[in-house]
């Protein structure tokens, strides 16, 4: 299992409906559920981003189309970025000189 972490910012339809975000959190994560990605964990923050959730996936293809199809339904932008823990760091790196 890969870990992605997305940062997350509402879309200004995202914005003026934001009363909703916790019925779009869980709408998300059954959609998550169809391309085989598991919402870890989701935080609200304040700054540049709105969110941070933490993803595992299958693939990088399947954590792309769950984000893409996220993205589609408009209400948030993600920027997507692959997490490597510990354990890979290691296999990562054997063979750089």
């Amino acid at each position: 299992m890969a870990y992605y972490i997305s940062l997350v910012r509402f879309t200004d339809q995202g914005i003026r409906t934001v009363k909703e975000v916790p019925q779009r959190i869980a709408n998300a994560e059954r959609m998550f559920q169809q391309y085989g990605v598991k919402l870890s964990q989701i935080y609200l923050t304040m700054g540049r981003y709105d969110y941070v959730a933490i993803m595992e996936a299958d693939s990088d293809e399947a954590a792309t189309k769950a984000a893409l199809a996220l993205g589609a339904l408009g209400n948030v932008r993600t920027e997507t970025l692959r997490a490597y823990g510990r354990d890979e760091v290691g296999p990562l790196i054997a063979g750089i000189p």
